[in-house]
């Protein structure tokens, strides 16, 4: 499957300015939604696609900086590139300590601008990549039977066929036989490949 193309989301209440911004996304190919305040673009259904969030510091209602606090809450993990044209210092330390990959105030050049942006998409891809394998795992985990799952459990924990059959119960043959299924389940060459998936999904280490 290909990846969907990334989107830009701008939001600055200066209609001039998002228009010159779409225009110049673009120019280099790149898709941008527009807003004039915040509540419009969380009010915008978001695709599931690599994205950046340009925001303007200053606005009318909710400040550019006073969302930034309030996307974690929100579960908005957008990477986020400050614009603005009355920002000072300590703006820029606060925006750069909650997260925000650049602070630009106006006027900036274009390619630092683009430069910004690309690098919040590559994140952003890159945090949908580990989050769609993190899924992948824990559908794959689904998979095994609960008998599969306890052995799994207790082989991570670094204990032998013998103990683990003596914990549950059940014979040494029928714990080999789990096992055996839970790693082609998870898709696990060897052990230590197996206590990796393990400690992914959150299981008690040894």
């Amino acid at each position: 499957m290909t990846s969907p193309d990334p989107i830009v989301y701008l939001v600055d209440d200066d209609h001039s300015v998002r228009a010159a911004l779409e225009d110049l996304l673009a120019s280099v190919g790149l898709r941008a939604i527009g807003f004039g305040a915040t509540r419009d673009f969380l009010a915008h259904p978001r695709e599931r696609a690599p994205g950046c969030l340009v925001l303007d510091v200053r606005m009318p209602g909710q400040s550019g900086l006073d969302f930034q606090r309030q996307m974690r809450t929100l579960g908005i993990a957008l990477p986020v590139v400050f614009i603005t044209g009355h920002g000072d210092m300590a703006m820029a330390v606060e925006a750069m300590k909650a997260g925000a990959i650049e602070f630009l105030p106006k006027p900036f050049r274009e390619q630092d601008l683009l430069d910004a942006i690309q690098n919040g998409i590559a994140l952003d891809r890159a945090r949908l990549a580990r989050e769609a394998g993190r899924a992948g795992l824990q559908a794959r985990w689904e998979l095994l039977t609960p008998g599969e799952q306890d052995v799994v459990r207790l082989v991570v924990q670094g204990l032998l066929n013998k103990q683990v059959a003596g914990r549950l119960d059940v014979s040494e043959v029928t714990v080999k036989v789990r096992r055996a299924q839970a790693m082609r389940k998870m898709q696990a060459a060897s052990l230590a490949e197996l206590v990796r998936l393990a400690d992914q999904l959150g299981l008690p280490p040894g």
